[in-house]
């Protein structure tokens, strides 16, 4: 009967290794997938930036070279 107790205590030290495991496991993919959004939410602010700055260029260039040709 000593044996089977010492087998029976493994198997639940196993359990709670592969539990802790887990949760490691788990906060892992949280920590990847907020990193994953906060790059998207970057990637989205710098590519709005980007298509202001060609807007007001693309805007404000020929008004220029009118305002100056006019003269």
């Amino acid at each position: 009967m000593g044996s089977n107790n010492k087998s029976q205590k493994n198997q639940r030290t196993a359990t709670a290794a592969q539990r802790a495991q887990r949760v490691r496991d788990a906060e892992e993919r949280e920590r990847r997938a907020k990193e994953r959004a906060e790059a998207e939410a970057k990637t989205k602010k710098i590519f709005t930036i980007v298509v202001c700055v060609i807007l007001v260029l693309a805007l404000g260039i020929p008004t220029v070279a009118l305002s100056v040709l006019s003269m």
